[in-house]
């Protein structure tokens, strides 16, 4: 387990100290991971990363949170009704917010907001300083403060920002200290050193899961404004940089898987929290607030963000969380011989999985080439039997213009063997960043009855498209299917007379598109009735129509419904299954459904009606599972520690999840 001391292993975030291994897991205990989460403001992790980061403090995990900006706004720490007589004081305020940030977090591991913390400065790999902030109780809690300036603004042309910096409208960025930091020396970054010193951060940590924010969130149609403050994605851009290098220059790491994390738009989607998550996620910000005034902390500057106190919750952020990448539950599939095919993106390449047969031994994970994939990848069988993987991938050209994410896929060479071919490029519906800010979203992929491939993304515009393989091996334009209001990944399966069916969430139902029969372009886009529900969405083929599986906002209960196709798209028979109060992708195959609990844990239910069951993983994105031969299902996930984890199940009445088995060597630093 790392474990951070002051100074004693502080020592500097631009040195290579390898971190301290954890202890060997034994039997089917995950090891914890390390986690590193980046941000551009204070705050941003108490809206947007909770609970995912309560419950890796909860179960004792290393978790550092790093903040780009000092978050000094205009300075004004007060209610909006007192802001006007309030004087500005941007590095008191700066300080207020770290004071609520140590309190909120400090809480969030003991219990008590007042627990103490060392403060130390040390030298980053950029050439500046940072403020490293170790929480003495839990010494595995540690805060980064690396106090740039920020833009002050949501969406407004502010070139002495994040932005402006990543665009070149300013050649180096200042800093802006914190009035209470031990840090007294001001420096200024270039966009290089802003990456030099996240990668430097990422060396001093290890990390196996890395955490940020959506560089991707787009525009509001009407106002093309950003649905997302800029600081908030031009800084996960700097963190894609950063982990690419790091990916790609530092040898003798662990492997490290990303979650991206949606932000301000969750103000505008269904709440995919229940009441007691929302209210656990309420508390950290009413600390972070400062509601109650009284001066704990011992600072002139005030013990938390002012700004917030009249609402802390913001725009209906504490009641939901929602990541932007990596919810598709298609990863995991089978081959003819029985044998199981995992791929999951670590440091920014696809990694495979194998195990040959239905008892073969495993291996992996083996990285396929090619880099700048983005989180989450989905499989699906060829008519031939090949598996084809398809992902999206981040490029940054030479200029910052160049910035683009396109769909790209990947063909095995031969039914059950272990090569796959060059990644192959489908392009992008949004080819201009400035446009839509390359928002769309992982291909939705599917092989109808006549053994026609077809992949869809959501595009900028929140409308459905579409590109469809053609005999000869090429591919057609992306045709524009409609829709409106569309959030998150669209999802697609085939019925049982081999007809394409594709669903979509919306802010406030779902809807769909189905062949009127095989081989045939996709009919016009199709109100389902469906009540609200969180984004993630989950389709499989099965009793002759489409299931779809998803969360009943506000209680993370799953609930299902049979699409039928036809005489038109259908919905039949929607049932609420229950569960234990969690968020996201449910996976589903045979009798098993599996999906996030409350608290983090992988929840399960292997029967109609069994009591769910609730597993010590915890674990990245979504969990993913498949048939295996006639009468075995398996399930995986891949833990805080980028590590796979399978079990497997009899498809019975009856029937139970075999013991969690580890997949490869352990994932930790030499």
């Amino acid at each position: 387990m790392l474990v951070l001391r002051g100074n004693e292993a502080l020592a500097g975030l631009a040195a290579h100290t390898p971190a301290v291994a954890p202890p060997p897991a034994t039997g089917a205990v995950p090891d914890p991971g390390r986690i590193v989460q980046i941000v551009a403001h204070p705050d941003d992790d108490l809206y947007f990363m909770n609970p995912d980061l309560r419950y890796s403090i909860s179960a004792g995990h290393p978790v550092a949170s790093v903040y780009l900006t000092a978050g000094e706004a205009d300075g004004i720490n007060a209610t909006p009704a007192k802001g006007a007589t309030t004087a500005p004081d941007k590095p008191a305020y700066a300080e207020a917010r770290q004071n609520g940030i140590r309190a909120a977090y400090a809480k969030m591991a003991t219990g008590d907001r007042t627990s103490a913390w060392q403060r130390t400065v040390v030298p980053t790999k950029g050439g500046g300083h940072a403020e490293v902030d170790v929480l003495v109780a839990k010494p595995q809690v540690n805060l980064v403060w690396l106090q740039l300036r920020e833009a002050g603004h949501g969406y407004a042309d502010v070139p002495d920002s994040l932005h402006g910096l990543w665009n070149g409208k300013v050649a180096r960025l200042e800093s802006m200290l914190s009035s209470g930091t031990p840090v007294k020396q001001r420096f200024a970054y270039s966009k290089d050193q802003v990456v030099q010193t996240l990668v430097g951060v990422l060396e001093q940590y290890t990390p196996t899961t890395v955490r940020f924010q959506d560089p991707t969130p787009g525009r509001y149609p009407d106002t093309k404004q950003y649905t997302d403050h800029q600081d908030h994605f031009y800084g996960a851009r700097f963190v894609q940089m950063a982990t690419a290098a790091y990916a790609k220059d530092v040898k003798d790491r662990p492997h490290f898987a990303v979650q991206n994390y949606v932000g301000y738009f969750n103000g505008s989607l269904p709440s995919a929290l229940d009441p007691q998550e929302a209210k656990e996620k309420l508390d950290s910000l009413d600390t972070y607030a400062w509601l109650d005034r009284q001066n704990h902390c011992g600072s002139n500057a005030g013990c938390g963000d002012l700004k917030v106190s009249d609402k802390p919750a913001g725009n209906r952020w504490t009641d939901t969380v929602n990541y932007a990448r990596g919810t598709g539950t298609d990863w995991l599939t089978s081959d003819k011989d029985h044998g199981l095919w995992a791929f999951k993106v670590l440091d920014g390449q696809v990694a495979v999985w194998h195990r040959s047969g239905p008892v073969g031994p495993w291996r992996g994970p083996d990285l396929l080439p090619g880099t700048g994939m983005d989180p989450g990848a989905g499989a699906v069988t060829l008519k031939d039997g090949r598996i084809a993987v398809f992902g999206t991938r981040t490029s940054f050209g030479a200029r910052p213009a160049d910035y683009k994410r396109e769909v790209v896929y990947t063909v095995q060479k031969q039914p059950g063997a272990d090569g796959f071919g060059e990644w192959q490029s489908l392009g992008t519906p949004e080819a201009a960043d400035e446009t839509w800010t390359s928002d769309i979203s992982a291909p939705a992929v599917s092989v109808d009855g006549t053994g026609q491939l077809a992949a869809y993304v959501r595009d900028g515009a929140y409308g459905l498209r579409g590109r469809v393989q053609q005999p000869d091996g090429g591919w057609g334009p992306w045709e524009k299917l409609g829709g409106e209001d569309l959030h998150g990944a669209p999802v697609t399966a085939i019925d049982g007379a081999g007809r394409r069916i594709v669903l979509s969430a919306t802010s406030k139902t779902v809807v769909g598109w189905a062949q009127p029969k095989p081989g045939a372009p996709l009919g016009r886009v199709t109100a389902t009735g469906l009540p609200d529900t969180t984004l993630p969405l989950t389709a499989v083929g099965r009793e002759g129509g489409v299931r779809l599986w998803f969360r009943k906002p506000g209680s993370g209960n799953v609930r299902t419904a049979l699409m039928t196709a036809d005489d038109g798209l259908k919905v039949n028979n929607m049932t609420d299954l229950g569960g234990l109060n969690g968020f996201g992708s449910v996976t589903a195959s045979g009798h098993v459904l599996a999906g996030r609990t409350a608290g983090g844990q992988l929840g399960s239910e292997v029967g109609p009606g069994r009591p769910w069951g609730r597993s010590p993983l915890m674990f990245v994105g979504a969990p993913s599972s498949t048939t295996t031969g006639r009468n075995m299902v398996s399930l995986a996930v891949v833990g805080l520690d980028a590590r796979l984890y399978v079990t497997s199940s009899a498809d019975a009445p009856d029937a139970y999840l075999a013991p969690w088995q580890p997949v490869g060597p352990r994932n930790a630093a030499p």
